[in-house]
């Protein structure tokens, strides 16, 4: 298994799943207490996920055993069996707000079934919100870390002990198991799986379709119930706009407090409260992150993509690659610029060489 990053936005690219022609298929399994948007969310998103000529780039079935009454009241009725799992490239399980795997961790023997047999012959698994409750149920998160609703944290974390819970973060992408947070975080999640398949580009182009952004900063302990904070001042969002339009710059912390009109030390609690990360800590994945945009979509020097992003040099750039998302520059780049490896080499190297 490879190092896992439980962070968001901040993920460890891998390249796609698969190398065919006919597009990838995802199967979404439903099962009762399906909460509807968590069914919504993946058919949207990958539908939705386009190549520059407008082809869709996913096939997208809905699958379960039986006919399942969702947790809004109405029955659904899948299209498909199980027997999609056995097909698949990807499958997805949305939350459930009942049955089983959310009261006393069973799960029926054929749905259990049919999920370990994806995942053993390299189904890419994906579970949003308390969908993760399935894949614990199913053994699929023994010793691994996972991500669910930060209000069914006590009560999922106590049927599966075993399982390496993280409720402070909107997703965790463990390579070929992805779990996310609760609804929204799904569509984090699910843009993030075409950002890793298609890139950068893919992935804007969908979220536009979607009216929702690529990616949104910080992590899921920022919608965790808490005290009100103090009415006093203005919110940081205007300064976090102010930085955005100055990470080649070097911002200090008592700008950016200065900037939002406030002492050092009510903006760094506001500001967490607000993102659930302290300003140094949204400033370096900020710059992380449009480092990791350059490195897709141009063709600069590390060192010149390096000092773009506000990071100083080549050496800091690598290695705070490698602290948050596990790769070098170079490495990252070959993920997404297949092309450029091969205009430098002249032949197809793998990745980490």
């Amino acid at each position: 298994m490879r190092k896992n990053q439980a962070m968001n936005p901040i993920q460890p690219p891998h390249p796609p799943p698969l190398n065919r022609i006919e597009k990838h298929l995802i199967a979404i399994l439903v099962l009762e207490g399906l909460v509807p948007f968590d069914l919504g969310t993946p058919t949207q998103v990958f539908l939705s996920a386009r190549d520059d000529e407008e082809n869709r780039l996913y096939r997208v079935r809905v699958c379960g055993p039986a006919p399942v009454i969702a947790e809004a009241g109405f029955t659904l009725i899948p299209e498909y069996g199980l027997e999609q799992l056995a097909e698949a490239d990807t499958v997805i399980v949305p939350g459930i707000h009942k049955g089983g795997p959310v009261t006393d961790g069973t799960l029926p023997d054929d749905v259990r079934e049919a999920l370990v047999a994806a995942a053993a012959r390299g189904a890419r698994i994906v579970s949003i919100c308390t969908g993760a409750s399935v894949l614990a149920a199913a053994g699929l998160l023994d010793g691994r870390p996972a991500a669910t609703h930060w209000a069914w944290a006590e009560r999922i974390g106590g049927l599966y002990p075993r399982v390496r819970w993280d409720f402070d973060v909107l997703f965790v992408d463990d390579g070929d198991v992805l779990t996310s947070a609760g609804v929204g975080a799904g569509v984090d999640l699910c843009l993030h799986i075409v950002r890793s398949d298609h890139g950068a580009a893919v992935a804007n182009r969908t979220a536009r379709r979607c009216v929702v952004p690529p990616w949104r900063d910080g992590g899921q302990a920022q919608f965790i119930e808490r005290p009100v904070p103090d009415a006093q001042g203005s919110g940081t969002e205007p300064t976090r706009a102010w930085v955005l339009d100055r990470l080649a710059e070097p911002v200090t912390l008592e700008e950016m407090a200065g900037h939002a009109r406030m002492s050092v030390r009510t903006f760094t609690r506001r500001f967490r409260d607000e993102t659930g990360l302290s300003p140094r800590q949204w400033l370096l994945r900020q710059r992380v992150e449009h480092a990791r945009i350059l490195l897709e979509s141009t063709d600069l020097a590390v060192e010149s993509v390096a000092r773009r992003a506000g990071l100083g040099s080549a050496t800091a750039l690598r290695q705070h690659m490698h602290a948050t998302i596990g790769v070098a520059p170079s490495a990252y780049r070959r993920t997404f610029r297949p092309d450029l490896r091969a205009l430098s080499s002249g032949r197809n190297l793998p990745m980490g060489q």
